[in-house]
């Protein structure tokens, strides 16, 4: 009842084929695909994307037993330069307009920063800026509507502009449209001081939004002197995979699962932590 995939990113660049033949080995069941990262023909700009493209790239992964769940195309939503944001938006749109072609729906994304590069800002955590995110993903929601794909929002906590559980739920109910959805990273989601509490904020997060949960990310961090730390692979850190996997076969049985920080030299070992915390062993 686990559905785990890979960044396809954290492979290396080469040709559709040449990535979904690397990732082919190791017997997961999909991906996240940021095309930019993956693919040097691509460009971080609209205008390159067409269901030519997107069919053969669904082709030569599905060939290896591989589907697309989630398309990244990680923008700032609240980017403080208003023509870079407008590009960014466009790009955003594009990925959703073609996003069935790739045999997926979610096209993914966080929510910004006042910051160009999303770092923190602390008027990005203001009423201003949440509002302004609010209207950028009413737009994409418009285009998801139209094309019959889903925008996925991943909050951050600390440093961007949806950063509790709570500001997310606020943000679907002002949004309110069925195509926008969650990717869930509980660590990313940890407060930096309250990871002590992990448990109890991964409960908090499946009963408030489970039923909007649409891919999880899954990783692993330490707790130093109270802060947490890292953005490391499952199994190297004190995230609790077992009861994060217990809410997964409870609320979203198969939900694409996607592991984070892999590599050819630590994938065997991931892959094991993963299938034995998953089975309960």
């Amino acid at each position: 009842m686990i559905n785990i995939g890979l960044r396809a990113h954290d492979y290396g660049q080469g040709t559709p084929a040449e990535i979904a033949e690397i990732i082919g080995q190791y017997g997961v069941s999909g991906i996240q695909l940021a095309l930019a990262k993956s693919f040097p023909v691509i460009k971080e700009q609209a205008g390159q994307l067409s269901p030519g493209f997107a069919n053969h790239v669904r082709d030569v992964f599905a060939a290896q037993g591989i589907n697309i769940a989630v398309l990244g195309c990680y923008i700032n939503p609240i980017h403080p330069d208003p023509v870079l944001k407008e590009q960014s938006l466009q790009r955003f749109e594009e990925h959703l307009r073609f996003a069935r072609d790739f045999g997926c729906a979610i096209v993914g994304t966080e929510t910004g920063s006042r910051n160009a590069d999303c770092s923190y800002h602390p008027d990005s955590q203001s009423e201003a800026a949440f509002l302004e995110l609010v209207e950028s993903v009413k737009r994409l929601a418009r285009t998801a509507e139209k094309y019959g794909s889903i925008v996925g929002i991943e909050g951050v906590a600390h440093h961007h502009t949806v950063h509790t559980v709570e500001k997310m739920q606020r943000m679907l109910e002002l949004v309110d449209s069925p195509n926008v959805q969650i990717i869930y990273d509980p660590v990313n989601f940890f407060p930096l001081d309250q990871c002590h509490r992990q448990e109890e904020l991964v409960d908090q997060a499946f009963e408030l939004f489970g039923n909007k949960i649409v891919a999880i990310h899954c990783k692993d961090f330490v707790n130093e002197g109270g802060t947490k730390a890292g953005d490391m692979p499952s199994g190297t850190g004190e995230m609790n995979h077992a009861h994060l996997f217990k809410r997964i076969k409870q609320y979203k049985p198969y939900v694409h699962t996607i592991l984070e920080n892999t590599n050819p030299h630590n994938i065997d070992q991931v892959l094991a932590f993963v299938h034995n915390a998953a089975s309960g062993q």
